[in-house]
This record gives structure tokens, C-alpha cells and sequence, in this order.
């Protein structure tokens, strides 16, 4: 059998989608436990999560996704981490190819996301939404598979921004000399629908993407 992986699934009103999220994890049939932090939703995303046996960390407050990362990594039992988002879908078969790229060398491995349109999107909408062609790097969402070793070295995500975190977090492993293996493979369905994080907090992300990456240039 292969180490538990631990696998975090920070989530707000997440009942709509979070059901397909939990059954591709469960079929993947790998060692795992799932932690759902349920950041103040007013639906039953609690319920539905223990109902398939997660772990439910539940905030009565939203404090943001990257606050919800951190908060489940002090509770994370795994020898491995992977996020996921509890609209995405991972692909059948993904949770073991990455697991099994790993090299002792090896830090965290990267597959590829792919973009769908939810099908409940209006034709109206579907059209308006910029949907990536092809298959790409970038995401947390189901792609990256980490040792949960790394965290010991570069710390927790910074929390003082709302999105963008994916830059702070291969900021970190760079400066540590931490490998990152990327492989041409498809872990995971990437939803896009109207209330996308992406979506409602584009300002914001685009405000600390800016942040980050001044800070990763500025002279030291």
C-alpha cells in the first residue's frame, strides 16, 4: 500500500459540485484521507463531506482559501499533500501516477489541469467564458502531489494574500533548491462556471499576483 496522501479541499458553499470532487477521489482506490475545510458556508457542504467519511474542519467565519490551506496542514496526517478544489474533477487513475513519479530526489510532482465549461452554464454565459484550448500547468487544483516534508522547510502559505499563493509557493521551493518533477499527464477537470473563485476575486488576485512578484524581484 502506498503512504497516505492527504488531500485538502478547501470549500464555501460547496454542495452544488462537491459530491463529483469526492466521488473521483474516492475511485482513484488510494490511501487517503480528505480534509474539507468548510470556510463558513450556509449549505450542508459539512454534511456531504462526512457523509463520505472526510474530515471536517469548520469555520463559522470565512477566512479565505489560502487561510483554509494552512489551517488544514497543522491536521494533515499524510506523508504526502495534494489541493484540490471542490468543483474540479480529478481524472481516473491521476492520484497513482503521480504518486508513483516520485524519486527520492524528488520534492513534488506536476501534471497538467484541463478547462470544461460546467454543464448548467448558460449557452449565453459559455460563450463569454474563456475556456484554455489545451491542457496546462499552474494549478494547485488536483495537479501537484507534494511531500509534506516541504512544508517543514518553506513554511505555511502566505495568508496575507487572498489568491496567488501559487507564486509564493514556487517562489519557496526555488529558493530552497526543492524539485518540482513536471510530467505531460492530465490529473484533473478544471470546472468553470459563474461563481468561480477566480472569478468573483479577480481584482484581488490580480492585486496580489502583483504583490508577490514585486517581492520576488526586488534586490536582496
Amino acid at each position: 500500500m502506498n503512504k497516505l496522501i492527504s488531500i485538502i479541499i478547501p470549500c464555501k458553499n460547496g454542495s452544488n459540485y462537491i459530491k463529483e470532487a469526492l466521488d473521483a477521489i474516492k475511485g482513484q482506490n488510494m490511501n487517503v484521507e480528505i480534509i474539507v475545510v468548510d470556510d463558513g458556508s450556509v449549505d450542508n457542504t459539512s454534511d456531504i463531506a462526512k457523509t463520505y467519511g472526510c474530515k471536517v474542519l469548520r469555520k463559522e467565519k470565512s477566512e479565505g482559501p489560502v487561510k483554509a490551506k494552512n489551517d488544514a496542514l497543522k491536521i494533515a496526517s499524510g506523508d504526502f499533500i495534494l489541493f484540490h478544489d471542490h468543483d474540479d474533477i480529478m481524472t481516473k487513475g491521476a492520484l497513482q501516477k503521480l504518486y508513483d513519479e516520485f524519486e527520492p530526489d524528488i520534492m513534488a510532482v506536476q501534471a497538467k489541469v484541463k478547462d470544461f465549461i460546467s454543464p448548467e452554464v448558460s449557452k449565453e454565459e459559455a460563450n463569454k467564458t474563456v475556456i484554455k484550448a489545451e491542457p496546462y500547468y499552474g494549478l494547485f487544483t488536483g495537479a501537484i502531489l507534494i511531500r509534506k516534508k516541504v512544508f517543514d522547510t518553506i513554511g505555511d502559505f502566505d495568508d496575507s494574500v487572498t489568491a496567488g499563493e501559487i507564486i509564493d509557493w514556487q517562489g519557496k521551493m526555488d529558493k530552497n533548491n526543492l524539485k518540482i518533477k513536471k510530467i505531460d499527464f492530465i490529473s484533473t477537470s478544471r470546472r468553470l462556471h459563474s461563481t468561480n473563485f477566480g472569478k468573483t476575486q479577480q481584482k484581488t488576485e490580480f492585486k496580489d499576483y502583483a504583490a508577490l512578484l514585486r517581492t520576488r524581484i526586488k534586490p536582496h
